[in-house]
């Protein structure tokens, strides 16, 4: 363990992950895109010079980019060992969902930072673009069969050199996506970010040194190693499987099993995910290092003392063969890999729930909804609205689940009804709580919600969804919640999609309206066992109706 006494620690880890908090931030309050300005879809942090390692993250970031960008980060430091090394001022850009990506709509800048001629560290931001391209506004196309369908696939390359801008890659940029002002703007909003961040780290580290804040970096991984340790080791060894599934692929109409064999032995862990279903034709592949981020994501959920950087995944092993769906590797498609890394997140709860019932989470709802509609204003100017819902959390030994919330790979919010609608010509008719959505249980699911939403001008729309076969699980005896449903209405009556949870290229004239009804999460215990005053409290306001108490 690390010689640096406790007090500097502790206020150089304040300091730090304040700096990563404060760039969050300023790229929230100058992004032009909601779903980074307000749904808070991004993520900075600080990186180890030789391995992309994460070392500070802020409190704000999106958990599934933290995961993921130790992996963006190695791919520029590949990069650079075989293209001359990296210089100050140097500023990498890409999206390569299967080289430490997640998928295209999701762009990551990675600068290093220099202390008297040598790479100290790294530091990078990540945020999700409104569009880039692709056959579906929005980046979600459900019946992409390649990621060429799915929008523009960039390696990494620099955008500055040595601080001079390369203005060709910008205008290959804006030529590639139908809002190219609202990308230009989030991009700006990240090299903010990133200069601040830059300031900020060079006046700590001419406060307390270079030596004192390398070795806190070491002692922050040592530390999260030792806990992340004694939490595996105080559960019981042994092996434990669950699995779960997706609706579809959005090609074909069959379910598909995302399956875990998770092995404890003293304080090490494995989690085996070789039988899965193998890799598909539609967009709900992920790449390994997002399956790894993922599972980094659920583990804090459960062991949530551990601190946030790469120490906590030592003591843990995967397997993530390129044989599933899990492991895919180019040019299968994986727009719509927020889908498969919930059900992967859900099967680890579900692991972990046999091994140690105390710690049992129900399901949450298990799906971003990914909803894009596109059209034209009446000045021809063109508009894409992309936006992701909320649902209900699964109960847990403490309390019922928490009602409209996010998923549990995030901390993003969902975007407000009034910044959607100030933002695109649309109107929320309907914005309200789904009631009977929750798992019944000694401790209920959260609810899921209602959308309907009217376009104000003819409107193409997308959906890429999940949940509408298979329900969220719930654990100890509690019940399943509600399936996700989506129904739109036109000239001719009202329709669902044949693949339940999937379909693009709907048309919609102006004044007609589609409905989002989300699922809720799954329930905890036995639903005998409930309070009866909560049971007659959710009567009272309108969460669960009398037939489903009783």
């Amino acid at each position: 363990m690390s010689g640096i006494d406790p007090v500097t620690l502790a206020i150089l880890k304040g300091r730090l992950e304040q700096i990563a908090d404060e760039m969050d931030a300023t790229l929230y309050r100058s992004a032009f895109n909601p779903i980074i300005a307000e749904a808070r879809d991004a993520c900075h942090g600080f990186y180890h010079a030789e391995t992309g390692e994460t070392l500070v993250q802020g409190a704000n970031g999106l958990p599934i980019f933290v995961g993921a960008m130790a992996f963006a980060v190695k791919a520029v430091i590949d990069k650079v060992a075989t293209s001359g090394g990296v210089k100050p001022g140097d500023t990498f850009i890409f999206n390569d969902p299967y080289d430490g990506g997640t998928h295209l709509n999701d762009f990551r800048l990675v600068r290093p930072i220099f202390r008297e001629g040598r790479l100290f560290c790294w530091m990078a931001s990540v945020g999700h673009w409104l569009d880039i391209g692709g056959n579906v506004p929005g980046g979600y196309n459900p019946k992409a069969t390649e990621s060429f369908q799915e929008g523009v696939r960039f390696p990494p390359v620099k955008l500055f050199s040595e601080g001079r801008i390369n203005q060709d890659l910008l205008d290959i940029l804006a030529a590639n996506s139908r809002v190219p002002a609202s990308n230009w703007g989030d991009l700006n909003g990240q090299l903010n970010a990133l200069d601040l961040g830059e300031r900020r780290f060079s006046e700590l580290l001419s406060e307390y040194g270079e030596a004192t804040v390398q070795e806190a970096f070491s002692a922050f991984s040592d530390r999260a190693e030792a806990l992340m340790r004694a939490a595996i080791r105080s559960l019981p060894d042994g092996h434990y499987a669950f699995e779960d599934v997706l609706d579809n692929d959005g090609i074909s109409d069959e379910m598909l099993t995302i399956a875990l064999d998770l092995t404890i032995a003293g304080d090490t862990m494995s989690l085996d995910f070789g039988r899965s279903s193998p890799p598909v034709q539609g967009p709900v592949n992920i790449a390994r290092s997002t399956a790894i981020a993922a599972c980094y994501v659920a583990l804090k959920h459960v062991f949530t003392e551990v601190p946030a950087n790469a120490g906590c995944l030592r003591p843990i092993s995967f397997n993530v063969p390129e044989t599933t769906l899990l492991g895919a590797t180019a040019p299968r498609p994986v727009a719509g890999y927020t889908e498969t890394i919930l059900r992967l997140i859900g099967v680890i709860f579900g692991a972990l729930a046999k091994a140690d019932p105390s710690r049992a989470m129900a399901a949450p709802f298990g799906t971003i909804n990914a909803l894009s509609l596109a059209g034209h204003r009446a000045d021809g100017s063109r508009w894409v609205m992309f936006s992701f819902f909320g649902g209900g959390l699964g109960g847990n030994p403490e309390s019922d689940g928490l009602n409209h919330a996010n998923n549990p790979i995030s901390t993003a919010t969902i975007p407000p009804v009034e910044i959607l609608e100030a933002a695109y010509p649309v109107l929320f008719r309907q914005w309200a709580l789904r009631p009977d959505s929750g798992g019944i249980g000694e401790h209920r699911g959260g609810l899921g919600a209602v959308y309907e939403i009217e376009p104000l001008t003819d409107a193409r729309v997308s959906l890429l969804g999940e949940r509408g076969k298979a329900a969220p699980f719930g654990v100890s005896g509690g019940g399943e919640a509600a399936l996700n449903r989506f129904t739109w209405q036109d000239e001719n009556g009202e329709h669902n999609p044949p693949m339940v949870s999937k379909i693009t290229d709907i048309s919609l004239k102006a004044g007609q309206s589609l409905r989002l009804e989300t699922p809720g999460g799954g329930g905890w215990g036995d639903p005998a066992k409930r309070d009866p005053q909560a049971a007659a409290r959710d009567i009272r306001l309108g969460y669960v109706s009398t037939e489903s108490v009783r």
